[in-house]
């Protein structure tokens, strides 16, 4: 745990963080027999010396490098983390998840979680506890000679294939057991060998699932975590939760929270418009231009609230059929 997380008042603020994870659980009717939950972090650009802000030369610019955890199956937002603008490292991540899998289990102590990420997770400390605690994980893994030694033949084969055939593109995977010199024991890795007329491109996942053959494990499970990215982007740019411009840690780590709780405003909110409506698949700005920014006369009574919409107000039916199903009955 590092020394910013160390002060008291912010022990206390991630602790209320961690409680969205509680109110995520309790939103369920029941508990999933699993899921795969997809983790990854952003760069948030500062324009000032932020406490937490660091120089990150991968994007040349001072920022920070939240956290951002999806529910892969919904793509609900779990959890959002501040965090200082570097690489997470090993202890660090394990950190994250050991707390995030300790609130799931307190409410799905029977639930199988999957933990979904890119090469920054692949830490020795967090696949360890992963095994240690009945987690299944698929990360990335940065290329290394040993790995392509061990790819050699299957790689050799595809660029045979693609020469001999002038296909435009060919592509082929591989298992292997690999173990870095860190590692404790051999660990299973998959290769994706793709040759195009552009060249050769080997990518590599980690993981402790022992079951599926390596074309699921890499496009079918792996490659899904690009819509997290996609949700991220939601998150960002059309909810503005990169605002972290406050100088403390504790004000930005409390913005979003806020902001994620309009994510999942506007999450609940376009869930519940009925399918044949264009906005049911609507981007969040979309939905906030078309039903949330919109003019109404407020008229206030002793017992209620009116709302007054224009007469040729476009959404009209659809207010009623929101209303209708967002609010709760009594049972």
């Amino acid at each position: 745990m590092s020394r910013w997380e160390n002060a008291p008042d912010l022990r206390t603020l991630i602790r209320l963080t961690y409680a969205m994870v509680d109110l995520w659980c309790g939103g369920c009717w029941r508990p999933p027999k699993a899921i795969t939950l997809d983790i990854d972090d952003t760069a948030d650009t500062v324009h000032s010396h932020q406490q937490l802000s660091l120089f990150n030369a991968h994007y040349d610019e001072r920022c920070f490098l939240p956290i951002h955890i999806y529910d892969a199956a919904t793509g609900h937002c779990v959890l959002t983390i501040l965090r200082p603008g570097k690489t997470p490292d090993g202890k660090e991540v394990r950190a994250h998840l050991r707390r995030l899998v300790r609130r799931i289990r307190q409410h799905w102590p029977d639930t199988c979680i999957t933990i979904r990420g890119d090469s920054h997770y692949w830490r020795r400390e967090a696949m360890e506890w992963c095994e240690q605690n009945g987690v299944r994980y698929i990360f990335g893994l940065s290329t290394n000679a040993v790995l392509a030694d061990q790819a050699f033949a299957k790689t050799d084969a595809v660029c045979v294939r693609h020469a001999v055939g002038n296909l435009d593109v060919v592509r082929d995977y591989v298992a292997t057991r690999y173990a870095a010199k860190s590692w404790r024991h051999a660990r299973r890795v998959v290769a994706r060998i793709e040759a195009t007329r552009k060249g050769l491109d080997v990518r590599y996942v980690v993981t402790n699932i022992t079951h599926g053959t390596p074309e699921w494990l890499y496009d079918g499970l792996y490659c899904a975590r690009g819509q997290a990215e996609n949700l991220i982007k939601r998150h960002k740019s059309q909810l503005a939760s990169d605002r972290t411009s406050c100088r403390s840690p504790l004000a930005n780590q409390m913005r979003l929270i806020l902001h994620t709780a309009a994510y999942w405003l506007m999450w609940t909110v376009r869930g519940t418009i009925p399918k044949p409506q264009p906005l049911a698949s609507g981007e969040f700005s979309t939905i906030r231009l078309r039903l949330l920014k919109i003019a109404v006369r407020i008229k206030e009574t002793a017992s209620r609230v009116r709302l007054a919409f224009a007469a040729n107000c476009p959404d009209a039916a659809l207010f009623r059929d929101l209303v209708g199903a967002l609010i709760q009955r009594p049972t």
